[in-house]
């Protein structure tokens, strides 16, 4: 008999196993539990063509610690929008901002079926903590959601983070323009964090690039490799923090940035500010 919120197999309702997920690749990339076969093959797909496919991983995750902790520390901000926030791992962002700020305040924002069940599941005995469901493509509906417009003060400055989010959100559906909707909304003070997949101009790396996006369109449909100059353009005119947009593994505001080969200049990151 099939448990109530499960389908066929014990998997949960609305996850379908035989297509991968942005979060669950991820997740198998990580080396984490909390996948299928058609993740784990695209994860594998990607190992033939990349030297280390799980390297931006661990790069994307220790950027957003590292972000985390400098506006939670440094900066003084308190409060943090994580959209894309996939499956919980080991130092999320509320434990590492409240690990600074114990009183921070975190809403994770995602439309993954599996991410929705695990998040919500983790975060049910921290008061601080929220998760919704709901899709970034949306912000008129994202933002009126209850945690996201009760649970964080609109009148001071809030951290909005997009980590390995955009690169999935097709030309068409105007990431561009989506992205200038929420900065319009954020206070003055705040912080938009982005990080991206990347098709850097020396061919090396450009090749690494074509190989990567072929792997993850055939996939899963999404997974695209953007220019610098298009990357950036999703800060909609917002003054970059030092050291800019750069290789997430790089990026150290209070230390020195570590050396990079070609493949990990195919993630790019940057933290702006709205004046």
């Amino acid at each position: 008999m099939t448990r109530t919120g499960e389908g066929r197999g014990g998997v949960p309702s609305g996850i379908d196993p035989t297509r991968p997920s942005s979060s669950r690749v991820y997740d198998a990339i990580l080396g984490g539990k909390d996948n299928y076969s058609a993740d784990r093959g695209l994860r594998d797909a990607l190992a033939e063509v990349a030297p280390e496919p799980g390297a931006l991983a661990k790069d994307n995750r220790a950027f957003l610690q590292r972000v985390t902790r400098y506006l939670a520390g440094t900066v003084g901000v308190d409060q943090f929008l994580d959209c894309g926030s996939g499956l919980p791992t080991l130092e999320n962002t509320h434990e590492v901002a409240q690990r600074v700020n114990p009183d921070a305040a975190v809403v994770y924002v995602d439309n993954d079926p599996t991410a929705i069940v695990h998040g919500r599941a983790l975060l049910v005995e921290n008061d601080g903590t929220h998760f919704v469901a709901a899709d970034i493509t949306d912000p008129q509906h994202l933002l009126a959601e209850r945690p996201v417009a009760r649970s964080l003060e609109w009148s001071r400055p809030i951290a909005l983070f997009l980590f390995s989010t955009l690169h999935h959100i097709a030309d068409e559906d105007g990431p561009e323009e989506l992205m200038a909707r929420y900065i319009d909304a954020l206070p003055a003070g705040s912080y938009v964090g982005i990080s991206h997949f990347c098709r850097p101009e020396d061919a090396e790396a450009a090749r690494l690039a074509d190989l990567m996006e072929e792997a993850y369109l055939g996939a899963m449909g999404s997974g695209w490799f953007r220019s610098r100059e298009e990357i950036e353009r999703y800060f909609c005119g917002l003054e970059l923090l030092e050291p800019g947009l750069v290789p997430v593994a790089t990026w150290w505001p209070d230390g020195p940035g570590a050396p990079v080969n070609a493949f990990h200049r195919l993630l790019i990151g940057g933290v702006a500010r709205k004046s």
